[in-house]
């Protein structure tokens, strides 16, 4: 077996770190002192050995600024995030608010119908538009829980839009003046003229059986005539316009283009007189005579009704 040489490496390692150790201590016990000669002796080392190293310091400067690259990329890019869902809440609540303004103006405009203050009312939104070809309706989210009855007139923040034509527990169906099935009595201002407007299924309902044509002139305001007891008179219907076909029809004042919010008329029937009047009063001895009865002091000073008829004495 062979045996080791003698082993230099160790105690060359231990001087080695030794020198080192000491030439450490003495360096920053040099570093340390006070005095003008140590400080322009340690300024002259900085001079030789600082600019030497900056071909070594390049590659960790240049990493340092792409790690602070990096992070203002990263702040960049949270902060555009944080922007764009700012964005985005901006949006939503801008969209919320015109919608609520435009709700707003809707019901601001329905509150602005002048209309019979006595008449009250019961506002419904249109849920679906549930007409076709043949039929034009809408449907509102009102019904006999909220005291709907079959009839009752509708309206906008403009005008008139129809009637009530089918009644369920929380809807009701509107069946629109533009309806085939549609006729409503009304009166033409300000002639006091009355008309028959009768849906066929365009724009522009025609009017019928106007009593005095020729005093009938483009223009004119209609309204509810309340003939028949079904709507209160004096609610606006639209103005008078000649059709391309010749025949004068009605344009309407509702916005049929935006029926979002409807106005359902609470209609009160008239007074209907059931007994028949007493004109005949009960109990007289002379059934032929038709009047009021004969005083007691003419019957007593012997007049009679013979002497009524004839006339006076003379």
């Amino acid at each position: 077996m062979a045996r080791k040489g003698p082993d230099f490496a160790t105690p060359i390692r231990r001087v080695l770190i030794g020198l080192m150790a000491i030439a450490l201590v003495g360096l920053f016990l040099f570093w340390r002192i006070d005095s003008p000669r140590a400080e322009k002796m340690r300024t002259a080392v900085i001079d030789r050995v600082v600019p030497s190293f900056e071909w070594a310091m390049a590659p960790v400067t240049q990493i340092s600024e792409m790690i602070a690259g990096f992070q203002s990329y990263a702040r960049l890019y949270e902060q555009n995030q944080e922007l764009r869902r700012e964005l985005r809440k901006a949006a939503e609540w801008k969209e919320a608010a015109v919608r609520l303004q435009e709700e707003n103006s809707k019901l601001s405009a329905l509150n602005e119908v002048r209309i019979d203050p006595e008449l009250t009312s019961v506002t419904g939104v249109v849920m679906v538009d549930s007409g076709s070809a043949f039929r034009q309706s809408v449907l509102l989210n009102v019904g006999s829980r909220d005291g709907i009855v079959d009839g009752w007139a509708t309206m906008d923040g403009l005008g008139l839009v129809g009637r009530i034509s089918g009644v369920g527990e929380r809807t009701s169906r509107v069946v629109l003046l533009t309806d085939p099935s549609s006729r409503i009595p009304v009166t033409i201002q300000p002639s006091g003229i009355r008309a028959l407007l009768t849906g066929d299924n365009s724009p522009y309902p025609l009017l019928d059986f106007i009593e005095n044509p020729d005093n009938v002139r483009a223009g004119d305001r209609a309204v509810t005539s309340g003939d028949g007891g079904v709507f209160p008179s004096g609610l606006l219907v639209g103005h008078v316009a000649q059709g391309a076909d010749g025949r004068t029809r009605l344009r309407l004042a509702a916005d049929y283009g935006r029926l979002e919010f409807l106005r359902v008329m609470r209609s009160h029937p008239a007074e209907q007189l059931t007994d028949a009047g007493a004109l005949i009063a009960p109990g007289t001895e002379e059934p032929d005579l038709i009047g009021p009865l004969m005083p007691e002091s003419l019957l007593e000073g012997g007049l009679g009704t013979g002497d009524l008829v004839d006339g006076p004495s003379r």
